[in-house]
Parts: C-alpha cells; sequence; structure tokens
C-alpha cells in the first residue's frame, strides 16, 4: 500500500527526479518550445533595447556629472558598439563551436557585471571602458539570439517571430527614453544599475527554458587577427570622423585614424578570404539574397540610428525640455515600429520580403526628409508625426529584412550569419553618430555647442541656435538620400514567395 498515488498522466516514478528538475518549459522538440525561446531573445531584445534608450536620454546628465568632454561623451555610446560590432562574429563563432545556448546566458552574465561597474564610474573615461565590457555582453546577445530563434520556429513562421523580437525591441525603445528621465531624475548611475536584475532575470530564464538545438560547426576556430584587424581598422575610421568635425581634419590623430583604416579595413577582407577559419565567412556572400540582405542592413543602420541620438539633443538644446520629457517626446518612433513590425513579419511570410522590406526604406527616407521642416519653435505635432513615419519604416525593413537573411543559410552557420547581421548593422550605426556628429557640430561656436550638448541651451536666442539647425537639416538630407539607396539594394534582392522558401532552400529541401 502507497501512501501517494501520482495523479493521472504523471511521468512514471523513475522519470520524477527529471521532472522536478525542469519545472518550467518543455522539451526541445514539443511544439510550443519555439515561444519559449523566443521568450528568451525577446528578454535578450528588451534589455538591450531599454539600455539604449535609456543612456541616451541620459547623456546631458553625464555630461554635467562627470565633466566629459563632448568627444567622451559620443564615444561613451560608441564604445559600446564598437564593442559589440567587432567582438560579434566571434561570440557566433564560440556559440557554434561550444552552444547558444551558454553563449547566451553568458551574455547576460557579463552585462550585468559591466553595468554595476559602470554606475560607480568617476571620468568619462573610466565610464567609456566599462561600457567596452559592457559590449562584450552584447554581442554575445546580438550574435545568437537570431539563431536561436531561427532554429526554434519553422520556415513559414519566421517572419511572425522576428517582428515579435522587432515589437518587443520597439516596446524598449518606448520606455528606455522614460524610464531614462526618471532614472536622471534619481540619479545618474541608476541608468546603468537598472539593468543589473533585468540581466540577472534573462540569464536564468535562459538557463531554464532553453535547449541545445543548433548543430555545432566544430571545423573551424577563432579567428583572433581577423578580429584584431577589423576592431583597429573601425575604431580608427569611427575616431577619425567623430574627432574632425570637432578638432579639424587636419589633425594627426584624425589623419592617422583615417589612415588605420584605409590600411586595416580592406586587409581585413583579405585575410577573411585566406583564413582556415575566417571571422567573416565571405563565401555567405555567393548568396545574392544574403549579400543583398546585409547591404540593406547596413544602409539602414547609417540611415536611421543616429536619429534619436540628434533628437536627444534637439529636445533638452533648442527645446529646452527636461530628460524626462524629451524621452516621452521620442515615443512615437517606438510605437511605429511597434505597430508596424508584427504586421511587416506575418506579410513577409505569406508574400516574401522584398517588397515589404524596399517599401520600409523608403517611407523612412520620406520621414527623414519631411524633418528637415523642423526648426527651434516647430509644434511638437510635426515632430511626432515625422518619428512615427521613420518608426513605422523601421518596422516595415526590419522583421522581413531580418527573416530573409537568416533564412538563406544553412542552420550549422546561423550563429555566424547572426554575428555578420549584427556587425554589419552596427557597423552602419557607429559611422552614423560619427558623421553625423561631424556635420552638426560643423561651424557652430564652441559655447553653443557645450550649452546645446549639455541641456543649457534654453536661454540661447533662435540666431545663435540657427547653425545647428541648420547642420541638422543637412544631415537629415544625407540620411534620407541613403535610406532610399537602401530601397534601392532592396528592390535588387532576389524575388521569394515567402520567407520560409528561403530557408527551405538553405537547408537542401
Amino acid at each position: 500500500m502507497t501512501l501517494f498515488s501520482p495523479p493521472p498522466l504523471a511521468a512514471p516514478p523513475g522519470d520524477q527526479p527529471l521532472a522536478r528538475r525542469r519545472r518550467v518549459g518543455v522539451h526541445a522538440d514539443h511544439d510550443s518550445y519555439k515561444w519559449w525561446a523566443l521568450s528568451c531573445t525577446s528578454l535578450g531584445m528588451l534589455l538591450a533595447t531599454i539600455n539604449s534608450g535609456t543612456l541616451i536620454i541620459a547623456l546631458p546628465a553625464l555630461e554635467r556629472s562627470l565633466h566629459a568632454s563632448l568627444l567622451e561623451l559620443v564615444w561613451v555610446i560608441l564604445s559600446y558598439m564598437i564593442a559589440s560590432t567587432v567582438l560579434v562574429l566571434s561570440a557566433g563563432r564560440f556559440s557554434d563551436l561550444f552552444g547558444r545556448k551558454r553563449a547566451y546566458i553568458a551574455g547576460f552574465v557579463v552585462v550585468a557585471a559591466a553595468s554595476l561597474g559602470a554606475g560607480f564610474a568617476g571620468s568619462g573615461t573610466e565610464l567609456i571602458i566599462w561600457r567596452v565590457v559592457q559590449g562584450i555582453g552584447g554581442a554575445l546577445l546580438f550574435a545568437n539570439a537570431p539563431a536561436i530563434v531561427t532554429d526554434a520556429f519553422p520556415g513559414h513562421q519566421l517572419g511572425v517571430a522576428m517582428g515579435t523580437n522587432t515589437m518587443i525591441a520597439a516596446v524598449g525603445l518606448v520606455l528606455g527614453p522614460v524610464l531614462g528621465g526618471a532614472l536622471v531624475a534619481i540619479a545618474w548611475p541608476w541608468v546603468f544599475w537598472f539593468n543589473v536584475p533585468l540581466s540577472i532575470a534573462g540569464a536564468v530564464w535562459a538557463a531554464l527554458v532553453l535547449h541545445e538545438r543548433g548543430r555545432r560547426d566544430t571545423q573551424r576556430g577563432l579567428d583572433l587577427l581577423g578580429a584584431l584587424t577589423f576592431l583597429v581598422g573601425l575604431t580608427g575610421f569611427v575616431f577619425a570622423i567623430s574627432r574632425g568635425g570637432l578638432s579639424g581634419w587636419n589633425d594627426l590623430l584624425v589623419i592617422a585614424g583615417f589612415a588605420a583604416a584605409v590600411v586595416l579595413l580592406p586587409l581585413f577582407v583579405v585575410i577573411e578570404a585566406h583564413q582556415r577559419a575566417p571571422m567573416l565567412d565571405l563565401t555567405m556572400f555567393r548568396n545574392r539574397l544574403f549579400s543583398a540582405a546585409c547591404g540593406a542592413a547596413f544602409l539602414n543602420g547609417l540611415s536611421r540610428f543616429a536619429l534619436m541620438f540628434v533628437f536627444v539633443f534637439y529636445f533638452q538644446g533648442p527645446e529646452g525640455d527636461s530628460a524626462i520629457v524629451a524621452g516621452l517626446k521620442l515615443i512615437p518612433m517606438a510605437v511605429g515600429m511597434l505597430i508596424a513590425s508584427p504586421l511587416a513579419g506575418a506579410a513577409a511570410d505569406r508574400h516574401g520580403s522584398r517588397g515589404l522590406a524596399t517599401a520600409g526604406m523608403v517611407v523612412t527616407a520620406a520621414g527623414l526628409a519631411l524633418m528637415t521642416t523642423l526648426g527651434v519653435a516647430s509644434p511638437y505635432w510635426q515632430t511626432g508625426l515625422w518619428l512615427f513615419v521613420v518608426g513605422v519604416g523601421s518596422g516595415m525593413f526590419n522583421s522581413p529584412n531580418t527573416a530573409a537573411m537568416m533564412g538563406s543559410v544553412p542552420p550549422q552557420h546561423r550563429g555566424v550569419a547572426a554575428g555578420a547581421r549584427t556587425l554589419i548593422t552596427n557597423s552602419g550605426a557607429v559611422i552614423s553618430i560619427a558623421f553625423v556628429l561631424a556635420i552638426v557640430t560643423a561651424a557652430v561656436p564652441t559655447h553653443v555647442l557645450f550649452a546645446i550638448f549639455s541641456g543649457l541651451a534654453s536661454g540661447l536666442s533662435a540666431h545663435q541656435l540657427a547653425p545647428f539647425i541648420t547642420n541638422m537639416h543637412l544631415a537629415l538630407w544625407i540620411l534620407a538620400g541613403i535610406s532610399l539607396l537602401g530601397a534601392g539594394v532592396c528592390a535588387l534582392r532576389p524575388a521569394q514567395n515567402s520567407t520560409g522558401d528561403s530557408i527551405l532552400a538553405a537547408r537542401g529541401a
């Protein structure tokens, strides 16, 4: 006689310890596993986008609190992006070799530790160092999230999955600036410290519900020479652009940065073409769909990423808004992404990605061009409307383009493909911030720049602010032109009936 009778359909007694060890989630082959995996990647995406929004909105407060120079302020953003950009392919290779679950969890842990340290930084230089470490964790997250989703979802649902991740990113973009404004009102270190509990929650959740589903590629190792060459070349190029607008283009450090880029970036391509285990597998670009999607992703990052950076200073500078009000004013762009992303992903699953991605870039270009009508005293309804238009265009582009790109490579190379996507998009984003900074600061008096970038420009006249507004318009016109170029690249990609067709082709079905 037993004192305990298991409920109907309970696992046999021998399986009870395993059941107790795994209280959440489902087996890797279960039909609903894909949604559990998507919850993990969505949490990582939410962390990344909230962190970006909170920090950008806090830049004027950081300038005042740490007495950071304008160049240091910009590099608080760029150092993270360069680190995550350069290391994302190595992180992709690491996940292909040792497992995506392990690498993804490690990403959360590194972000938590770096965020804790960043909050204790006593200078702009210290903060930049912690941001580099944070970028290492970001690389592990960015390289693995699309690969985990692609492994878990069937091809005909991949657009919906990518659209959901993009929608979560839009939620993060909505919350980030508002949360950043609230956290700055407490103290600037909380802009970093709030990441710690969120990162720990992400690591625990991923450990509980993720499974290793991708096939590991054990034939190749890590390409340290390629990573170092790209790191120095890209850093030199971005440093030269960002410093040149402030110090002059004949500055020796600016010339040295451009020289490093001219030599090392082409050398990187040569190294990758001859490496047994290249950081960037150039053979992936023989696939016309993958290469066109990568080119469009680069141009999208180049045309759109600097926008939030510019408008944070536009709102807190010429408009004279507080950090929290500036954060609220940025919401329409994220709302546009939130609405468009899942709809575009679902439509791409049925009709293919080419038309949607092309239309998204055109809509983005239209929004950027309309922003050139804004001035110091423009009503907010205009600013909010144009931000919403750009958000819709971005949502229309991102999820179909990502789904097509990831679906065009075989499963065992998805870690590297996800890394390539992030490297290319982030390279565009890094260059975007650097060259827009060079444009908007050109021929603007130093005291006006200081007032704008520290959020203290409310006392300046429209005449004093006119050079900044003129340069902002020039930058927006250039970004609109780049977006139209991206639309042309999208239109040249191969036609496809659905995103799933690409996946079947990649799998050899």
